[in-house]
């Protein structure tokens, strides 16, 4: 799988009631978690992404609650993938549950500025700043965990591996 999209970025500690504050969460429609994405760290987020564009943070991205609200907002927002340095556990999970692609690059992360154009093999692991040139190796996911991403989400994984 590969995208390609503009650079939103985001610093520390990018924490779950940032990602989707927690006054929207009385609701489980995607589109309704999506319109308020990022909206308290970047009110400018949701009037100016494009299906495909990509989130890049710092450490420790997604800390906070255990609420998978924020991948669901992330992905449904039209965001294609989320490159950080690392991620808070359950994020990473939930985001893998969710079918939104995530990838740890410290050396990508530092290098990418906001507003660059990136490009991501997913299943190579292969990241490059279209804007600059510049190419990052990251880890890719093994095979079963790809399927699943590129499925959807795990429930929509087992749902297609049953029939």
């Amino acid at each position: 799988m590969k995208v390609q999209g503009r650079v939103f970025k985001y610093g520390n500690d990018v924490n779950t009631d940032v990602i989707i504050p927690a006054r929207y969460l009385n609701t489980t429609s995607e589109s309704e978690l999506a319109a308020h994405c990022m909206e308290d760290i970047d009110p400018d987020f949701v009037k100016t992404v494009k299906a495909g564009d990509i989130i890049v943070a710092e450490d420790n991205f997604g800390c906070g609650s255990s609420r998978e609200h924020a991948p669901i907002a992330i992905k449904a927002s039209g965001v294609s993938i989320v490159i950080a340095n690392s991620f808070a556990r359950i994020f990473y999970r939930n985001s893998i549950n969710i079918g939104l692609p995530i990838l740890e690059c410290p050396e990508a992360v530092k290098a990418i500025s906001a507003g660059d154009v990136v490009s991501c093999d997913l299943g190579e692991g292969i990241i490059k700043d279209e804007t600059t040139g510049e190419s990052f190796k990251a880890e890719p996911f093994p095979p079963f965990i790809q399927e699943i991403i590129a499925d959807g989400g795990l429930l929509k994984h087992l749902t297609k591996s049953q029939k």
